[in-house]
């Protein structure tokens, strides 16, 4: 074993007020990886420059030292689900969310209030895959709390926009707040008949979800309905990235397990435990912590089977799309006591090399993706910094754009 990757996912912030003016990272009690900054250096990492906001597909692909890649999350995403794909099937990624009608369009919250349980996610699935009729055979299914994958099976073309409104945009500031029907990008009649194939799926989302009988316990119990299904980045050609076959991964999102599948790492994943309660804080902190004890439990048992890991930690992003900084402190916390403490100790006898890094910013205030860089600590075990990982430290660092990163920590030889 050569080195570690770990990606904490959305880790990079602005100042918060809730924090005394410090970020999330900043604020955190973290004494294993400021110990960690005292053995190597710090950086600060650019995904694509300061006016595009990276997605989290971008954002992991350029880490992974590819050109900048946009719209090709579906298909990582069904990939990562296990979902069989055939040339020309169309893969969507989807949110449950909550719009007052279809006229008005007004999205009153993009992921049903994060309320949205495992239960309840499945059994809406079943009654779309049920009662949804289209032009062309399809699949809808969910997978982790208010996420999923829309398949269209047959020859399509994606070069269609999106539904949800927040993403492929390079516009910075407030998310539109009203559902887009999917528009072709092009002339061609493929594009036409998919973009209306998409927008009749939503339409119907809308219509067999908002009477469904969950939905109305959910508004007795002051819970938003899942009552539309938003869709984006639709593909249906992988397209050609860097190859890791000395790598394996440590994930458990769909995302990531697809991307780390489609680059040639050997993926190791646990079930992402289901939310029954209603109480999506509960329930992240629960898979924080179990995806930390899996992470030491894999690196120890297969330490001598791989030169590198690739460790994604999802949670973190979550508290800054909901202006949580508190919680972003304390999942930071969190994870420096319960992975950190072990990669200290672990890597510093032989000397493992430990990059830690971020696949895009997700500032609290913002509640949203930004362009904003993301902070790099690069362990050699050195004594080379003597200073905390934070992003009031990288900021006076060298900047270097996120495809560099593996090459600069020398993670890129043999």
């Amino acid at each position: 074993m050569k080195g570690v990757v770990v990606v904490i996912d959305g880790m990079g912030d602005l100042p918060c007020k809730q924090l005394g003016g410090k970020t999330p990272l900043e604020a955190a009690n973290k004494p294993n990886l400021n110990y960690l900054a005292t053995k190597g250096r710090l950086l600060e990492s650019y995904c694509f420059g300061k006016e595009v906001v990276p997605e989290s597909d971008s954002g992991v692909l350029a880490l992974l030292g590819n050109e900048k890649l946009i719209g090709y999350r579906g298909i990582f995403e069904a990939l990562g689900m296990g979902i069989e794909l055939k040339r020309g099937d169309l893969a969507l990624r989807t949110n449950f969310a909550t719009i007052d009608n279809l006229e008005d369009r007004n999205i009153i919250e993009r992921r049903a209030g994060r309320t949205l349980t495992t239960k309840e996610a499945k059994t809406l699935a079943q009654e779309l895959n049920k009662k949804v009729k289209l032009m062309r055979a399809f699949e809808f299914i969910s997978s982790v709390q208010h996420r999923g994958v829309l398949i269209l099976r047959g020859g399509f073309s994606d070069n269609i926009t999106n539904t949800d409104p927040a993403y492929r945009t390079k516009v910075l500031g407030n998310i539109p707040d009203k559902l887009n029907f999917s528009k072709p990008l092009d002339d061609d009649e493929n594009s036409k008949f998919s973009s209306n194939l998409v927008n009749e799926f939503v339409e119907q989302s809308f219509k067999i979800l908002n009477k469904h009988w969950i939905n109305n316990e959910r508004r007795k119990k002051g819970l938003l309905p899942a009552n539309v299904i938003l869709t984006r980045d639709a593909s249906s050609e992988m397209p050609k990235i860097n190859q890791f076959k000395k790598w394996a991964c440590i994930a458990y999102m769909p995302l990531e397990v697809g991307i780390a599948k489609a680059s040639g790492m050997r993926v190791f994943a646990f079930e992402y435990p289901d939310l029954k309660n209603y109480d999506i804080y509960e329930n992240l902190y629960s898979a924080l912590k179990k995806a930390c004890n899996f992470a030491e439990k894999t690196i120890k048992k297969q330490s001598k089977k791989f030169e590198y890991f690739y460790v994604h930690l999802k949670e973190t992003d979550i508290p800054g799309h909901d202006n949580k900084p508190l919680d972003k402190r304390k999942m930071i916390e969190l994870t420096d006591k319960e992975l950190f403490s072990f990669l200290r100790k672990f890597c510093e006898k032989e000397k493992i090399k430990i990059i830690v890094t971020a696949d895009h910013s997700t500032p609290c205030s913002l509640k949203n993706h930004s362009s904003d860089p993301v902070p790099v600590l690069i362990c050699d075990w050195n004594d080379k910094n003597k200073k905390e990982f934070s992003e009031k430290e990288t900021n006076k660092a060298r900047k270097i754009e996120s495809k560099e990163l593996l090459k600069t920590g020398d993670f890129m030889k043999g």
